[in-house]
């Protein structure tokens, strides 16, 4: 696995452990409810994924994008696809998105070097 991919998972899975296991209630709520509002629902997976990329990207959380970048790869999302919603996300999020842009499409470069 990339460096970059293996090394962000590492650190998020650590960090989620610890934050977990700080039984705080709030917390771990909004954990459930960021995990189930991503569930299939009215709208599929691929779909709720990509929403959350732009989002992300708008927010400009470069942890949040990488989240939602190795999950559309998973579920099946193409270069195009997620360059499209890249896109718009720097059409709404303006300028100030590009170094957001940057480090997504190298995620994304990592991400297919790995399923290759």
């Amino acid at each position: 696995m990339s460096e970059l991919i293996q090394e962000f998972n590492d650190y998020r899975s650590k960090m989620n452990e610890k934050l977990l296991a700080d039984n705080n209630k709030i917390v771990k709520r909004i954990f459930n409810l960021d995990t189930n509002a991503y569930a299939p629902g009215a709208l599929d997976v691929k779909t709720k994924e990509l929403l959350g990329l732009v989002a992300s990207a708008v927010l400009r959380c470069d942890d949040c994008v990488k989240y939602h970048l190795e999950t559309s790869h998973k579920e099946g999302v193409t270069k195009e696809e997620m360059m499209e919603a890249m896109g718009i996300a720097t059409l709404v999020g303006g300028t100030i998105v590009i170094p957001h842009l940057r480090r997504a499409y190298e995620f994304w470069e990592a991400l297919e070097e790995n399923a290759n």
